[in-house]
């Protein structure tokens, strides 16, 4: 059995997070991102970057961004604003413990937070008299968390040094 190289991460910069956040957003926006079983790719990267820089990504990030998809979705105002803010938070709070386990772990860490945001944000659509969407509604939580090695390996891409250290390389 190989063992993967263990890689000494950069820092983050902070124009590569508002980048990623920013284009999650507009895929978020897309017209089809409000079919059963697509992925939340907002929820998806904000949870990754509260587990791996949560001093950078926080609660009141995941607020406005949950603000903007309440406007755009004409939703509630504060329906997606909760939902990321819960899910924010909980990320947050596990963020030292994630990336100690391998994939399928931290996929199963992550599974219950993306379907606790979705039911919070059924909870209050239902409490505002809409009906319940069926159990198709919580495909979008096993989306995410497939795509979760997907995210973890594009995201963590620029912060990677080389494995086998150029002496004409400063990094």
């Amino acid at each position: 059995m190989q063992m993967q190289p263990h890689y000494l991460l950069l820092p983050a910069n902070r124009a590569f997070i508002t980048f990623t956040l920013a284009s999650a957003f507009l895929l978020d926006v897309l017209p089809w991102g409000r079919m059963a079983g697509v992925p939340d790719f907002l929820a998806l990267v904000l949870v990754f970057w509260n587990i791996h820089q949560p001093r950078m990504v926080g609660i009141g990030i995941a607020f406005l961004f949950g603000l903007l998809m309440d406007v755009h979705d004409a939703a509630l105002l504060g329906e997606h604003a909760l939902a990321y803010t819960l899910l924010s938070y909980g990320a947050i709070s596990m963020h030292r413990r994630v990336p100690w386990f391998r994939m399928p772990g931290q996929m199963l860490h992550v599974l219950p937070l993306f379907v606790l945001t979705q039911l919070a944000t059924m909870l209050v659509r239902m409490a505002v008299g809409g009906a319940f969407p069926g159990w198709s509604w919580f495909l979008q939580a096993f989306s995410c968390t497939l795509l979760w090695p997907v995210a973890d390996w594009l995201l963590l891409a620029p912060q990677r040094r080389a494995v086998d250290r150029d002496e004409n390389r400063p990094i």
